[in-house]
């Protein structure tokens, strides 16, 4: 009887210990990477060819199929308890504001024809243009190659679920009553001038470890991989390129890089991430080094953004605060205060006038940079992981942690909610010309929208959850790092 105490004693203490640890992997990792499943396993498979589900529908068949991977500490964290989640206060504002209807949206996707002719679609090269499908099938509605052909988008009443036909959507337009209706794309959804036809992976970046930061220099040359306490450099312009160039190692070892980003003449990194330091290197000297560091209040930062001007940098602080620096006295010159959780994501305007940042405490807020105020608040029913400003047009998009991206018009009461994804939309990032953005998630998807109405461009399935994502100047390259410990350079075909 006493031996059986003893090993139930034993087994006891054993299970507290799991637990603890279990926690302190949590916090780690999870708390801190607001919801980021960090990957620490190679998962089994890899990543399938770019495709795109082109017209307005989903796919059941990949939520009802999902691989599961090897269950690491995060993971299971993440699953096994409703207790374990980001830490955010509850809000008390209703869910996101409703939208009018786009004045140039006539008409439904169920007008593409019949039956018949939907079906023999899968027939055709998943790169096929829209051009070519509507030349092909006589109608002025975008239809090409489309693997989502049985899914319904979970949580919709039956009678949004689809569109006439039985279709079933992805992208939906939202009324300012908060009614939704599926989006009818236009012609030119998917063709014409600096719309991508697909992408294709070229190199990968070993960087051998969770890859939470990218950047791309401008022109194309250099790709940064910021992961556990260092950030690594690759020259991409070198074909097979299986090394980096250089190392940078800064914040402390154990800590993950959150966010970098260069200068707009690119001989300055800025890093931050899960310490209370932002790390400034100079990277125009013979090997690099650096040249300063900021020191703010908060235990760590979740996002950066620099001014149009290179003056001045913008932190998203763990603590909800924005911080602004003067890049060139290296001093702390102001704190936006709002968020009342952490500030998980930024962006800022073309002409330096307007800043965005997406919160934890579900929030979006816009500041007027010129008079230091806030001016609009925008509330949501999800944590906000990612967000981008679009840098031709008055459109925002939010990637959110209930798998959602929203794209709002920022002076309008207008609002698209697009249905890809299928887990935590971890970043986002919009293409320089402005007419497409990329989103990347936990569900190891990159999608890439049409902007504003999110017509599917194309599609990656990566091998474990995208945690970053950075476009070239020029738009034809896409960066991506992953919890596999890698990044992957994929080059955008027109």
């Amino acid at each position: 009887m006493s031996l059986s105490v003893l090993s139930l004693k034993l087994e006891c203490e054993k299970l507290s210990n799991e637990k603890t640890e279990m926690q302190r992997h949590y916090v780690m990792y999870y708390e801190m990477s607001y919801g980021l499943n960090i990957e620490m396993h190679k998962q089994v498979g890899k990543g399938s060819p770019t495709h795109s589900p082109r017209e307005n529908r989903l796919d059941k068949s990949r939520l009802l199929k999902k691989e599961v991977p090897p269950l690491s500490p995060a993971s299971m964290a993440s699953s096994s308890s409703p207790g374990l989640r980001p830490l955010a206060l509850p809000c008390p504002y209703p869910g996101a504001f409703g939208m009018v209807p786009h004045p140039s949206l006539n008409g439904l996707n169920g007008d593409l024809g019949g039956a018949s002719a939907y079906s023999s679609l899968h027939n055709l090269s998943p790169q096929m243009s829209a051009a070519a499908a509507v030349a092909a099938y006589g109608r002025s509605q975008v239809v090409g190659f489309d693997p989502h052909h049985h899914m319904r988008v979970p949580g919709l009443p039956p009678n949004l679920s689809g569109i006439p036909g039985g279709k079933p959507a992805y992208s939906f337009h939202v009324s300012t009553e908060g009614q939704m209706q599926p989006v009818p794309f236009p012609p030119d959804a998917l063709i014409g001038p600096g719309i991508p036809r697909h992408a294709r992976q070229i190199n990968t970046l070993s960087h051998g470890e969770v890859v939470c930061a990218v950047t791309i220099s401008n022109p194309t040359r250099h790709v940064y991989t910021g992961g556990k306490g260092c950030v690594k450099i690759w020259d991409i312009s070198q074909p097979g390129s299986k090394s980096p160039v250089s190392q940078l190692d800064c914040l402390n070892r154990d800590n993950y890089i959150r966010s970098c980003r260069l200068l707009h003449d690119g001989r300055t990194l800025i890093i931050g991430g899960e310490a209370s330091t932002l790390s400034i290197w100079d990277l125009a000297s013979p090997t690099p080094r650096i040249k300063a560091e900021l020191t703010s209040s908060a235990p760590a930062c979740y996002a950066l953004a620099i001014s149009p001007d290179a003056k001045v940098c913008f932190s998203c602080c763990s603590d909800g605060n924005i911080a602004v620096w003067d890049l060139h006295n290296q001093t702390l010159v102001r704190q936006f205060q709002g968020h009342t959780d952490g500030a998980s994501c930024i962006d800022i305007s073309h002409d330096g006038t307007k800043l965005w940042t997406g919160g934890l405490d579900n929030t979006v807020r816009s500041w007027d940079l010129r008079e230091g105020r806030q001016l609009r608040q925008h509330d949501f029913t999800s944590q906000i992981f990612s967000l981008g400003y679009c840098p031709t047009g008055e459109w925002l998009a939010v990637g959110m942690e209930n798998s959602h991206v929203e794209v709002l018009h920022v002076t309008k009461p207008e609002k698209y909610q697009l249905h890809l994804h299928e887990s935590c939309v971890l970043s986002l990032r919009f293409a320089h010309c402005g007419k497409w953005f990329v989103s990347t998630g936990k569900d190891n998807l990159l999608n890439a929208w049409r902007t504003p109405y999110g017509a599917s461009i194309f599609q990656s399935k990566e091998s474990s959850s995208v945690l970053s994502c950075d476009i070239s100047g020029d738009d034809k390259y896409i960066v991506t790092g992953s919890g596999d410990k890698k990044a992957t350079v994929y080059e955008v075909i027109y």
